[in-house]
């Protein structure tokens, strides 16, 4: 354990480490329209950057444990800022689109071990009296990371040009380098491991892990905009998923040395049900990250920058509350009380948005239900993280944090999935619904485009200019409202989802007096 000066350096490094990784994630969605003009780029070949980043992301974080103890914690850590860095430098330097995919999956490679790692390099800093207030500072970052990600993408996109959102990685990458140098050091069962002969390496499980999480992130980052099934080659990486998944559970399950240990599922009540929840805690966390940011630029006209102020308050609301969470756990505060209530809070947060999704919404409407979700985030993560690994020791531990970590990145990108396919269809759907509010034989509507007419009249237009200009003006209203309801639905979504989970709570199995959370393998 570290004290002083040194532990509270290390503590910086770690979650200013994650917090890039996580800034990454959601930066560059705010550039993308940039890129397509400075590259040349289509919609669809843009996509691939944020795609690739997410891919190797996934594909990474299960392996974390066993990177580390193969080639020693503190190098794998080192190395993976390096990476990091060095991918960043190049994707601001990259010239044509798919350099800069390449580049992006490089970054994701070293970005998937920058979480993971540094949740348990901050295991290791405290002391076991201490290990709630480590999982507190390591949630900081998982929250506020993808959170203030369109802020600073915002910001810099209005204020600069595009590579930047990659150049301000590598001052921090630097740093974060020369810190784990000097101060990070391998505990000793890291020093003690002995590296597995190359031979001897579970490569069918990662070759299937590969194949099995890469090809369902793909299909899940890409699906929507092909339009799913109707592409030929998202069918292809379907059926690539789900042979890949397959086989990569029953390779797991029956390898001698698994490079991911799914039987540490069967081993905890807790871990299994912790696992699904991680699930949730992504598909909340990314989805609703997601929809609010469209919704504001493309319904009310706000800018990026203006969406990320929108965002700020409530993540940092979440990162001051961590640490009192923790706090609360480590005297005593059952995670079977605090999960029913952040599960509550977080679909009232849901509800209390689609209500305040109206034409004439402003930034003021959305303060308090944005500050009410970083409030309800921050009584998930901790609790579901410490009950998941509650019971739960040695390698077993590692497993465990590789596999909630993973599940709740694909919870995230179901979410994202999920939102933006059910986003176009039910737009179309409530469209069609609408119509007939509308028709041209109704009173109504007529003397809302003697209006509209008149009003284009007075400004200069002539009587056929006007006519073509009131019917324009009509659809745009209709596509306005459509969307309005559109969006109160998703949100309502969103919240049924953590509705849904109130019942799991019941099955958690309560802590034995005095039993430890070990987090000290969690790579």
């Amino acid at each position: 354990m570290e004290t002083g000066f040194t532990k509270w350096i290390i503590v910086i490094t770690v979650v200013m480490c994650c917090l890039l990784e996580l800034i990454d994630t959601s930066i560059v969605n705010v550039a993308l329209t940039q890129m397509m003009g400075n590259l040349s780029a289509t919609q669809q070949e843009v996509s691939w950057v944020v795609a690739s980043y997410a891919i190797a992301n996934v594909i990474v974080i299960p392996m974390t444990g066993f990177l580390g103890e193969q080639f020693g914690r503190k190098n794998y850590y080192l190395g993976s800022v390096i990476l990091f860095t060095l991918a960043s430098m190049a994707c601001g330097q990259s010239t044509d689109i798919w350099e800069l995919v390449a580049f992006r999956f490089i970054q994701g490679v070293g970005g998937g071990a920058l979480m993971a790692t540094s949740q348990a390099i901050l295991i290791d800093t405290f002391p076991p009296n201490q290990l709630a207030l480590g999982q507190a500072l390591f949630g900081m970052g998982v929250i506020i990371g993808p959170t203030i990600g369109p802020t600073l993408g915002g910001f810099i996109v209005d204020n600069y040009d595009w590579p930047w959102i990659f150049y301000v990685n590598v001052p921090v990458g630097i740093l974060a380098s020369i810190f784990t140098a000097l101060f990070i050091r391998d505990p000793d069962r890291i020093k003690n491991a002995i590296p597995r002969p190359f031979l001897e390496i579970d490569w069918a499980g990662v070759f299937l892990l590969i194949l099995g999480v890469g090809s369902l992130q793909l299909v899940l980052e890409q699906g929507e905009r092909e339009d799913w099934f109707e592409e030929p080659y998202i069918v292809w990486f379907t059926i690539l998923t789900f042979v890949g998944m397959v086989g990569f559970i029953w390779r797991e399950l029956t390898a001698k040395q698994p490079i991911v240990d799914l039987r540490v599922l069967s081993k905890s009540r807790n871990l299994a049900i912790g696992a699904f929840l991680s699930f949730i805690l992504g598909f909340g966390l990314f989805a609703s990250v997601f929809v609010f940011p469209i919704f504001c630029q493309r319904i009310l006209g706000f800018s990026a920058e203006q969406t990320g102020y929108l965002l700020l308050p409530g993540a940092l609301l979440s990162g001051f509350m961590m640490p009192v969470v923790g706090k609360m756990i480590q005297s005593g505060v059952s995670q079977k009380f605090m999960l029913p209530v952040g599960f509550t809070v977080f679909f009232i947060f849901s509800y209390w948005m689609s209500t305040q999704i109206t034409p004439l919404a402003g930034q003021s409407d959305f303060f308090w239900p944005l500050m009410l979700r970083g409030f309800g985030l921050s009584l998930l993560f901790l609790p579901i993280t410490t009950m998941s690994l509650s019971g739960i020791s040695g390698k077993d531990a590692g497993q465990a944090a590789g596999l909630t970590g993973m599940i709740r990145q694909l919870g995230g990108s179901f979410g994202v999935a999920l939102v933006g396919t059910y986003l176009e269809r039910a737009t179309m759907h409530n469209r069609v619904a609408l119509l007939p509010n509308i028709s041209l034989y109704s009173t109504e509507t007529q003397q809302r485009l003697q209006g509209f007419i008149a009003n284009f009249m007075a400004q200069g237009s002539d009587l056929v200019k006007a006519q073509q200009q009131a019917y324009a003006a009509l659809e745009g209203t209709l596509m306005k409202q459509t969307a309005i309801i559109t969006y109160a639905q998703i949100f309502l979504m969103i919240g049924g989802f953590f509705l849904l989970c109130l019942p799991l709570v019941l099955l958690i199995k309560r802590a034995k007096p005095g039993e430890k959370v070990d987090l000290n393998a969690a790579h």
